[in-house]
Order: C-alpha cells, then structure tokens, then sequence
C-alpha cells in the first residue's frame, strides 16, 4: 500500500478525472477526501468504491472558489484523519466561447474557480502540506494550457498560469523536502469530451500521435505516482500526458 495512512484532498473528485484520482489513491491504501460542488450522489458513489476496497474515503462538499467554504472543509477533514499529506487541486470549469463574444463574467468565473481554486486549496493545506514527512502538491492542469484552444481564452489563461504557480511552490516548499509537480493531460474521455462535436473530435484525434484520446487511467496512475514516495526527488515539474501532441 503506497499510500497506506496518508491523507489525500481531490477537489473535484466526484466525476472524470478526479473521480478516477480519487479511486485510484484510495486503490493504494490513502485515507481519500473527495470533494465535490454540486455532484453529491456522484461523490457518495466514489465513496462507497473507495470504502469497497483497502482505502478510507469521506465527502466534502464546497465550492473552491469560495475561501469560508473552503476553509470549513479543511477544518472537517482535519477533524475526520487530521493533517493533509497530499492535495491535488483538480476542480475546473469551462466557459467556452471565442474572445471577441467572451464577457468579463465569463472571464472572471472561470479565473475564480481554476486559479482562485488552487490558490484557496493550497492556502488552508499549505502548513499541512509542508510539515509532512512527505508532503505533495499535485495540480492538474491541460494540454490546452501549452496550446492555447480556439474559443477557450479564459480557461487556457488559467491552466497556463498553473505551470508558473507550481514552479514557485515547488522553490518555496522544498526547503522542506516537500513538492509540487503539474500534470498537464491531453484530451480525455470524459463527460466534457463526449459535449465536443464528432467533426471537431476527429480534427483533435489527426494531432495525437498515438490515435487515441486518453482514458481516464491514463491520468490516474501519474498523479498516484506523484503522490508516492517514488517521486521524492521529483519537484516543478510539468509532465505532460498527451498522447504525443507536441507544444
């Protein structure tokens, strides 16, 4: 068990790709807190997957981008399985529409959420994450970060700026043998890929090298290797999963 009595904080943990982090550390023995807004049956059943096999599993609901919330979380899972030794800062929306149609409530929407997020999270966790004999710092950013995406300068602005944030935590939380790394996936077969047009899913499959879009799997074995000690002399890093697309 990898992560056998380690506390593990996923924001956005109900559905896709946090859903699938979520199960695969609990996979690995951690003590999981699966975040959610608004999915709470989709929450509970990741639950009960976690609790079926060797992990320890609680929701928590809270909206990211809302500090009070935020910090009442931190405050029950503190109560629940005490300090956080690893969070992964996965929660994201997309407001999509080109530039010139794009309103500065779109903007701000999704700034406050993909960044203002990851600040929230990292800031009641921070302590936390820097007094473990292991602490981790994993956020989840995109391919359309390194790209940039047509109709998608708001989120592409937020999953960029997760590279810059994470390199500068990763400086800071290393004087304590503490890390923080990046994984940037590609398109993935979830509920936000299956919304994309089958025209505009066959223009995206001619730039992946490997012909594929990503499985969920794909994803969640790098974030539980990040979370492990096997990474421990890893730290900044963006590593991208991607299928081959270049950037």
């Amino acid at each position: 068990m990898l992560l056998e009595d380690k506390t593990c904080l996923v924001t956005g943990g109900s559905r896709g790709i946090g859903r699938g982090i979520a199960e695969e550390l609990g996979e690995h023995g951690a003590n999981v807190v699966i975040n959610y807004r608004s999915s709470e049956d989709a929450a509970y059943a990741a639950r009960d997957v976690i609790e079926d096999g060797p992990g320890t599993a609680v929701v928590a609901q809270a909206d990211v981008s809302n500090l009070d919330e935020v910090e009442a979380m931190y405050e029950a899972v503190h109560n629940e399985f005490g300090n956080v030794d690893v969070l992964v800062n996965n929660a994201g929306i997309t407001m999509d529409t080109t530039f010139d149609k794009m309103t500065r409530e779109q903007w701000e929407q999704v700034i406050d959420v993909n960044l203002g997020g990851v600040f929230n999270c990292t800031k009641v966790c921070y302590d936390d994450l820097c007094e473990a004999d292991e602490g981790r710092l994993i956020n989840v950013s995109s391919v359309v970060g390194q790209q940039g995406n047509y109709g998608q300068a708001n989120y592409a602005t937020t999953k960029s700026g997760l590279f810059g944030f994470t390199r500068t935590i990763a400086l800071e939380m290393a004087q304590d043998g503490s890390t923080a790394n990046c994984v940037a996936p590609g398109f993935v077969e979830t509920d936000m890929l299956a919304d994309v047009p089958d025209r505009v899913r066959e223009q995206i499959l001619e730039r992946i090298p490997l012909d594929r879009f990503a499985e969920v799997e794909d994803i969640t074995g790098i974030v539980r290797f990040l979370a492990s000690s096997e990474s421990s002399y890893m730290t900044g890093q963006i590593l991208g999963v991607n299928g081959g697309m270049e950037w």
